[in-house]
């Protein structure tokens, strides 16, 4: 029954367009086209000023993540290793060739890369670490320069188990 009155409704809408621009001017009716175009101009700007940073910027974070070739990594994932490398950059510690020597991370640090809290087991340390590894070796992504970022893994590993382990 719904579906009936929906049908009727929309070919009485249809039928009084049809008549509308039938009776009316062409004159009249590029006058409404262009009222139309102005109206869905200011909506869609003021949509777009108020919320486009939110609408636009998953989409296009989910176009660049499926051009990437990582294996196994979440969205969220991927934008916390980017942060990281961020803050190691900016700190002098990840950076291209030139910098590529291994420098002491903190331990706080350490918990950071892999993810971890304080406190937790030696067992979720490796096990985690393992995992990052298998994620961002080297001969796991060969399209990704992942070498330094399988080196600070290793670190973050290291300094953690000689902090907090032994």
């Amino acid at each position: 029954m719904n579906w009936f009155l929906i049908g009727i409704i929309i070919f009485v809408i249809v039928y009084l367009f049809l008549n509308w621009f039938a009776k009316t001017s062409t004159k009249k009716i590029a006058q409404f086209l262009k009222r139309l175009a102005i109206i869905i101009s200011i909506f869609l700007a003021t949509v777009l000023a108020i919320g486009g940073k939110y609408i636009f910027s998953l989409p296009f974070l989910l176009i660049l993540l499926s051009g990437l070739k990582i294996k196994g990594f979440t969205a969220l994932q991927l934008f916390q290793l980017w942060r990281l490398i961020q803050v190691l950059r900016s700190s002098g510690r990840f950076g291209n060739k030139g910098s590529q020597a291994t420098t002491s991370i903190s331990t706080e640090e350490s918990y950071k890369i892999l993810g971890l809290k304080k406190g937790c087991s030696k067992e979720d340390v490796l096990k985690t670490a393992a995992k990052l590894q298998k994620k961002i070796h080297p001969d796991m992504n060969r399209d990704l320069n992942s070498e330094r970022l399988s080196q600070l893994v290793n670190e973050a590993k290291d300094k953690i188990l000689k902090t907090d382990f032994s």
